[in-house]
C-alpha cells in the first residue's frame, strides 16, 4: 500500500514544478540537464497533498487473499502467492514469497497492480468483482501479458491461480460499502455444478473401495494420452480413458459435462479440470497440508522427489493397521511406496501432480478434515 501510495505521489504531474508550496520556474529545465542522481526524487521532498484520487483511505478498502498455481509443474504448484483486491477500483495485485538464504524472505511482484477480466469460463471477458473472491475460486490471466512470471508458467498461454485463503472479516466489510453489478450467470453456474454433482455421484460407488488405485491410474493414463505435453485433451480421448477404466457414463451425461467444459469450443478440455469434474476434489483446506507434506520432501522446489526420498521420511508407525498389530511398519512403508510408483510416468521420480492424485484418492474415503490432515501430519511429520 505504502508502495502504491508513493508512486502516485512522485508521479503526479504537479510535483514537477512546485516545491512545497512555491513555484520554481527554472524546475523543468534543471530536471531536463541535471544528472540521473540528481533527478532521484523522495517522497519527503514532494508536496504530498496532490489531486491524484489515489488516496491512503481508497487504498485500505482492500481485501488480502492467498492462491497458489493450478499447475501440473511441481516447483510452479508449490509457490506460495499473496494478493489485494482493490474495492475502489476493482484492481489486484498479486506478490510471491520468494526465499533469499535462510533467513530472508521477500514477496516480489507476481501480476502487477491492474484492472483483468476472466479469461476462461461463462465469466471469460467480464471484470473480476468482489464475489469473485473465495476459497476455491479460480483467477485466470492471460501469461503474455506478464512478464514478471517464472518461464515455466508462460509455457501455458493462461495461467490460472486458485484462492487458498480470504480475508472473510474484510470480504463481509467490503461488501456492505461496494455493490456489485446484479449476477445473472450465477443460476447457470449452479446448473454446472448440478451435473457435476450428478456425475460424482454415478462414479462414487465405484470409487468407494478402489479410489487410490483409479485416480492414480487414471491420472497416469490422462498423462501417456497427452503427446503434446500441453495438459489438453480432445473428447475421444476422455472416452477412451473412461472406457479403459469400467467407468460407465450415459451418453446424455457425457455430453452435458463436454458443454460445460469445452465452453470456448476449441474441443480440447484441461483434463486436470475433466478429472476434477468427474470425481470431485479434496478442498483446499486438505490441500494445503499436502502441499507442505510435499514441500518437505522437495526442499529444493525443483518439482519432483526421489523414491528414495519418499522411503527415508514417510513414517507408518501410527497407520491404524500397525497400531491394531495388522501389519508391520515395513510392510505399510512396502505397500505404499508400491502403490506410488505404479502412478508414477517416470521411474523412481515422483511428481507433485503424482503425489496429489495419490492423496486425492485417500482423501475421497475420508469425511473429516481433521482425520485426513492427521494422517499427513503421522506420515510426515508436518
Amino acid at each position: 500500500m505504502i508502495d502504491q501510495l508513493s508512486r502516485a505521489v512522485i508521479s503526479d504531474p504537479e510535483q514537477n514544478s512546485i516545491f512545497g508550496s512555491q513555484p520554481i520556474p527554472y524546475l523543468p529545465l534543471f530536471f531536463e540537464r541535471a544528472s540521473l542522481r540528481l533527478k532521484t526524487r523522495a517522497l519527503h521532498e514532494t508536496k504530498i497533498k496532490t489531486r491524484s484520487t489515489l488516496t491512503e483511505n481508497a487504498l485500505l478498502n482492500k481485501l488480502r487473499f492467498d492462491a497458489r498455481i493450478l499447475s501440473r509443474n511441481g516447483r510452479d504448484a508449490c509457490r506460495e502467492l499473496m494478493g489485494f483486491f482493490f474495492a475502489y477500483d476493482k484492481s489486484l495485485t498479486v506478490y510471491e514469497y520468494r526465499q533469499f538464504g535462510n533467513n530472508r524472505t521477500n514477496a516480489l511482484p507476481f501480476i502487477h497492480k491492474n484492472i483483468y477480466s476472466h479469461q476462461r469460463g461463462r465469466r471469460k471477458g467480464r471484470q473480476y468483482q468482489l464475489q469473485d473472491f473465495y476459497v476455491g475460486a479460480n483467477l485466470t490471466f492471460l501469461s503474455s501479458e506478464h512478464v514478471a512470471l517464472p518461464e515455466t508458467t508462460k509455457k501455458n498461454p493462461l495461467l490460472t491461480l486458485r484462492i487458498t485463503h480470504v480475508d472473510q472479516l474484510t470480504l463481509d466489510s467490503l461488501r456492505k460499502h461496494f455493490m456489485d453489478f446484479g449476477d445473472d450467470l450465477a443460476e447457470q453456474e449452479a446448473s454446472d455444478r448440478s451435473v457435476f454433482k450428478h456425475i460424482q455421484d454415478i462414479f462414487k460407488e465405484k470409487l468407494h473401495q478402489t479410489a487410490v488405485r483409479i485416480l492414480t491410474g487414471f491420472g497416469k493414463y490422462l498423462r501417456q494420452l497427452d503427446k503434446k505435453g500441453n495438459g489438453f485433451l480432445g473428447k475421444a480421448h476422455f472416452r477412451q480413458a473412461l472406457k479403459a477404466f469400467h467407468l460407465e457414463l450415459p451418453e446424455k451425461d457425457f455430453e452435458n459435462l463436454w458443454s460445460i467444459l469445452n465452453i470456448n469450443g476449441n474441443g480440447q478440455v484441461d483434463y486436470r479440470e475433466f478429472k476434477h469434474a468427474i470425481f470431485g476434489e479434496m478442498n483446499e483446506y486438505r490441500k494445503t497440508f499436502l502441499r507442505k507434506a510435499y514441500m518437505k520432501l522437495d526442499f529444493t522446489k525443483t518439482g519432483s522427489v526421489d523414491i528414495v526420498e519418499i522411503r527415508k521420511f514417510y513414517c507408518a508407525k501410527k497407520h491404524p493397521y500397525v497400531i491394531a498389530g495388522y501389519a508391520t511398519e515395513e510392510e505399510i512403508k512396502s505397500s505404499f511406496i508400491e502403490t506410488l510408483e505404479n502412478a508414477c510416468s517416470h521411474p523412481l521420480e515422483v511428481l507433485y501432480c503424482e503425489f496429489e492424485n495419490y492423496y486425492e484418492g485417500l482423501s475421497f474415503g475420508i469425511a473429516d478434515d481433521e482425520d485426513f490432515i492427521n494422517i499427513l501430519r503421522n506420515s510426515w511429520g508436518i
